[in-house]
């Protein structure tokens, strides 16, 4: 097996919304905000070569949208999709699988794109299975008012229409296992209904993609919840557990949303779990 982080494009989202309750004098210091309050955020893709499988892990936000949608998000950077799978080696059309840990657009946008005529929408990845699961299909198919702006049907229906949607089982605890991929879930529901984390045993570690239950390293302390989370009092409990499990086990945490950092450790000190290393994928990994 072989890891490849996958860059799929860098983007800016307002620093109150990604901290909730917490003042913008705390959690400025560890994501600093620019003068529209606006923060930097990644969309980390990741890449796993198993044998003849190649299974990405999120997509991004793609590019089909209008102007003005991508005038929401302040993108920056030189960074895509299809630029990182080429420096990896590979090409869209060798993707296998796509995970997706959860449907929000800036997780599956890069799942669907317009045909050749722009006419209407297709799979982005057209030799791939695309992997979700049937409560939170069903959750993002039929959105709450809350979630409407972030589940968008057309990052969603191509993907049922074309045939190539397909869903993991979810289990009666947390955690599961996923034998058509290879790896373990953690399931949460705080951020958002059946949210997936993979956990990937790699090198003798387990690496954690950590999606939107650790978006960057600012949120590593407790009360550090999204404004974004459907139910933040879930979130907490969730966090919680997992935070002092990978304290715990010495989980490598890969960051999908952390600009600057990739992958971090944890260790338990007398505030709670707190930050113990960041690294580089490469510099833990080599």
């Amino acid at each position: 097996m072989k890891l490849y982080p996958i860059e799929a494009g860098n983007f800016k989202l307002d620093g109150g919304a990604m901290f909730g309750v917490v003042p913008k004098s705390l959690w400025n210091k560890s994501n600093p905000a620019d003068a529209n309050n606006m923060i930097d955020i990644a969309a980390r893709c990741l890449l796993i070569e198993d044998g003849d499988r190649l299974i990405l892990i999120d997509t991004g936000m793609g590019d089909k949208q209008s102007d003005k949608f991508f005038s929401y998000y302040y993108r920056w950077g030189d960074h895509t999709l299809d630029d990182s799978l080429k420096k990896a080696g590979f090409h869209r059309d060798d993707i296998t699988d796509v995970f997706m840990t959860h449907l929000h657009f800036d997780h599956c946008g890069g799942s669907v794109q317009w045909n050749a005529d722009r006419t209407g929408y297709e799979p982005a990845f057209k030799n791939a299975a695309f992997w979700t699961n049937q409560p939170h299909w069903e959750w993002a198919v039929n959105p709450n008012a809350r979630e409407k702006a972030s589940f968008l049907k057309e990052n969603l229906l191509p993907m049922e229409e074309s045939g190539q949607l397909k869903f993991v089982s979810v289990p009666g605890s947390p955690y599961g296992h996923a034998p058509e991929l290879g790896f373990d879930i953690l399931f949460v529901n705080g951020h958002t209904d059946k949210q997936m984390i993979p956990h990937i045993q790699y090198k003798g570690k387990t690496l954690v993609f950590m999606a939107d239950l650790l978006p960057t390293v600012g949120h590593i302390p407790l009360p550090y919840v999204m404004g974004y989370d459907t139910r933040p009092l879930l979130t907490l409990p969730e966090k919680e557990a997992f935070l002092n499990r990978a304290a715990d086990e010495g989980f490598c945490l890969f960051l999908e949303h952390d600009a600057h950092q990739e992958v971090c450790t944890l260790q338990h000190t007398e505030k709670g779990v707190r930050l113990k290393n960041t690294y580089s994928f490469d510099e833990i990994f080599s």
